[in-house]
C-alpha cells in the first residue's frame, strides 16, 4: 500500500507514487510524466496506470436544512489488468457519501461517477442535494459518450439555447459555444439546482 496526494485544479489531476509523477484528466487515464523504472511495479495499459486500486476523499457541498455543508466523497475504485482490444479486466467504482452523522453510498455497479452520483442523490431527503455540476440545470453530457470522470460541460453561457434543446442535432451547435468540460464534483456560483425534464439530459 502506497500514501500519497491527488491534487486537482478543476481539470488535471495529479499524484506521486514511489517517485513517478501521474497526470491526466480522469482516474483511469493517468499516465506518467517520465519513464517509471521497469522494477518499480506500474503496469500500464496503452500508456495509463492500471492493476491499482484507488481510495481517497473529494470535498463535495450538500445543501439540507440547516445549510451548505462541506461533506466528504469516498472513493473506492479498482482498475484491473490489460485485457484484449484495450480493455481492463475490472473497472469497479463505488462512491459513499459523508457528512453529520449521514452515510449514504452508491451501488458501485456503474463504473460512473454519473450514475454513482445520481444514486446517492436519489437516496436524499427531496430539500437535501448535492451543490455540484452533475446537479445543476446548465451542465450535461455529450451524446457521443464520455469519459468515467470530469466530462461534464459546462453550459451556463448559453442557458436559454441549452434549455430549448430537446434533440441531439439541436445540442450539437449549443455545446460549441460552452464554458468546456466540468468535473461532477465541480460548482461556480452560478450554480442551479436542476429541474427533472429540463434541457437535454432531463
Amino acid at each position: 500500500m502506497e500514501q500519497t496526494s491527488i491534487s486537482n485544479d478543476g481539470s488535471t489531476l495529479r499524484m506521486i507514487v514511489r517517485g513517478v509523477e501521474w497526470v491526466g484528466n480522469d482516474f483511469d487515464g493517468l499516465e506518467p510524466s517520465t519513464t517509471p523504472d521497469e522494477h518499480a511495479g506500474f503496469t500500464l495499459n496503452r500508456g495509463d496506470l492500471c492493476a491499482c486500486e484507488l481510495s481517497f476523499d473529494i470535498p463535495i457541498a450538500v445543501v439540507d436544512a440547516n445549510g451548505t455543508t462541506t461533506a466528504q466523497l469516498a472513493v473506492e475504485l479498482r482498475l484491473g489488468h490489460p485485457a484484449p482490444e484495450g480493455a481492463l479486466s475490472e473497472i469497479f467504482l463505488r462512491l459513499t457519501l459523508s457528512w453529520a452523522d449521514t452515510q449514504i453510498a452508491g451501488s458501485g455497479s456503474s463504473g460512473w461517477f454519473e450514475d454513482e452520483l445520481l444514486e446517492i442523490q436519489q437516496q436524499l431527503p427531496a430539500t437535501t442535494y448535492l451543490r455540484a455540476c452533475i446537479n445543476c440545470q446548465y451542465s450535461d453530457y455529450s451524446p457521443a459518450g464520455h469519459m468515467m470522470f470530469g466530462d461534464m460541460m459546462c453550459l451556463r453561457s448559453v442557458k436559454d439555447a441549452y434549455l430549448r434543446a430537446r434533440t441531439k442535432n439541436e445540442l450539437w451547435p449549443v455545446f460549441k459555444r460552452s464554458d468546456g468540460p466540468v468535473q461532477e464534483t465541480h460548482v461556480c456560483d452560478e450554480f442551479v439546482r436542476r429541474i427533472p425534464g429540463t434541457g437535454y439530459r432531463g
